[in-house]
């Protein structure tokens, strides 16, 4: 099935890339059929009569080549290949947890992967400037012991002029793989247990505490948090660093869609590991992007 686009500008790539939005995966999740995902396609893709018939499955992957264009390249391409190349094709959902836009301080990481270690991954498209860059990596460098930046080619050099010895740089090429531009070591000792607390949630801070031994102390709701946050100031980084990792694996654990991910198209694996799904709404989900291109169209009306 072929696509194409009314006018790929800025407008109409955006609309492209809402398609893979949680907004339309839980609409589709949920509800069995997304009317955002309808006015989407109808903004943005020229669809012929003859593919009408075919499931909308076809349009997410027929919208995903459209954003892996080089000159088009969208961050959900990066994310794409990440999922696919790193965490499902050197790891599995078994021993890797998958978290998108993780947030420490005031910025996100774009991918953060949990396994044996803590990464996060900063995503600089051929579409980004790179303003904000050193901010962000000096902060993930708090939390995270692994900090790469994944790019294009028109931002190779100056990241690797710009960032420290101890940020990984990779690229994704032109056949949509990822090189090792610089590779780096693992590094715990620097994260900041005060920096950790601040970006996970209380239950988790609770659990790194009792797999320390640490008793998690007796005050009133209003002060826990506070209280909580003083102990791990004056803990040890990298077995804090440690512990997180053990109790992040489990928290933010992906296992739930291992049996989901082989039956969707490769387009979407990254966009349904960024949203959570109950085990009826994935059942509702695979039905719906078998759903008929047709029949899709009426969802707005």
């Amino acid at each position: 099935m072929s696509l194409h686009t009314k006018v790929l500008d800025g407008s109409q790539q955006s609309a492209v890339a809402r398609l893979f939005s949680a907004a339309v995966i839980r609409e589709l999740a949920q509800k069995g059929k997304s009317p955002l995902f309808s006015r989407l396609i109808k903004e943005s893709l020229s669809i012929n009569e003859a593919s009408l018939a075919a499931p909308i499955s076809e349009i997410f992957e027929s919208a995903f080549r459209l954003l892996r264009k080089k000159d088009y390249r969208h961050e959900y391409a990066y994310k794409a290949a990440i999922t696919k190349k790193l965490l499902l094709g050197r790891h599995s959902l078994k021993t890797a947890s998958f978290v998108s836009e993780f947030r420490v301080d005031n910025c996100k990481a774009d991918v953060a992967i949990f396994n044996g270690t803590s990464t996060a991954y900063e995503i600089k498209s051929e579409r980004d400037n790179l303003g904000r860059l050193h901010t962000q990596v000096s902060t993930y460098k708090k939390f995270f012991a692994k900090v790469y930046v994944i790019t294009g080619e028109n931002h190779l050099d100056e990241i690797l002029t710009t960032t420290p010895p101890d940020v990984g740089v990779l690229l994704l090429n032109n056949r949509h793989g990822i090189s090792t531009i610089r590779e780096i070591q693992d590094t715990p000792d620097r994260v900041s247990p005060g920096v950790i607390f601040e970006a996970i949630q209380l239950r988790e801070a609770v659990e790194i505490l009792r797999v320390f031994g640490i008793t998690p102390p007796q005050v009133a709701n209003t002060e826990i948090r506070s209280a909580i946050g003083e102990i791990f100031r004056s803990l040890d980084p990298v077995t804090t660093h440690e512990h997180m990792v053990k109790v992040l694996r489990k928290s933010r654990n992906s296992l739930p869609l291992a049996g989901l991910l082989p039956q969707l198209p490769d387009s979407l694996q990254a966009a349904v590991l960024s949203t959570p799904l109950k085990l009826r709404e994935q059942t509702t989900l695979l039905d719906a992007v078998n759903t008929s291109i047709r029949e899709a169209l009426n969802w707005a009306r």
